[in-house]
């Protein structure tokens, strides 16, 4: 194994929280934030299906996002100006990591490459990084293989953009569809648990769903099987 290759959204960053509480300090404190975030979220798989489906061209996730603002912003009658939608769209580029993704991250790199494989554009991921202090060796997002998760390109063509075989990768994500979809490919797999990336209601990924390489309740913990 040479480079284990992560999800980004949920699996190393909070996002539910950090938008709940940007949405806060732009929107104001009467609205629902949490519940605006899990709105927005839940465009998140729809308007990728379009660029998959090839109803429209690849599009970067950062335009995506501000559609699918848009059409939130209108649901809660929220009226914002240009500058604060967008702002508020920049949200996704300082998502705040959970407690044991950097100190995990930075003992993982010791031993192997460590980077995101995400549906997130570059400039996404590289003001997230530098924000959260993400001590990625490489910062790969959608944008050079041209294809969104699930589908095989996103995972084989970020594999040979490292010059590396499949099988000297592993995908390491809090979601059981995203390491269904790595293992198709012939990707090492690792589950994170992370019951509370959707709040406290959570019903879906609370446990792994097959018998992946590792299982594990934290980006530490698989520092801790890999002996790093």
């Amino acid at each position: 194994m040479k480079a284990l290759l992560f999800d980004v959204f949920g699996t190393v960053v909070d996002w539910r929280t950090s938008i709940a509480r940007e949405v806060t300090g732009i929107c104001g404190p009467g609205v629902d934030s949490y519940r605006f975030a899990d709105r927005w979220r839940s465009l998140y798989q729809p308007a990728m299906e379009q660029v998959r489906s090839g109803a429209r061209p690849f599009t970067r996730l950062d335009v995506l996002h501000l559609e699918s603002l848009r059409t939130v912003l209108s649901e809660f009658e929220i009226d914002l100006d240009s500058d604060a939608t967008t702002a508020l769209n920049l949200a996704w580029h300082r998502l705040e990591p959970w407690p044991d993704s950097v100190p995990g991250l930075t003992r993982l790199r010791t031993e192997f490459v460590v980077a995101p494989l995400s549906n997130g554009n570059i400039s996404l991921l590289l003001d997230m990084a530098k924000n959260a202090g993400l001590p990625w060796d490489a910062i790969l997002g959608a944008e050079p293989v041209q294809a969104y998760k699930p589908m095989p390109d996103a995972y084989l063509r970020t594999a040979d953009i490292l010059g590396l075989r499949p099988d000297e990768c592993m995908m390491v994500a809090a979601h059981n569809s995203d390491l269904a979809a790595a293992a198709e490919c012939g990707f090492a797999t690792a589950f994170v648990a992370r019951p509370l990336e959707h709040g406290p209601t959570q019903t879906s990924d609370l446990a792994p769903e097959a018998e992946w390489t590792y299982s594990v309740d934290s980006i530490e913990s698989l520092a801790d099987r890999l002996n790093c």
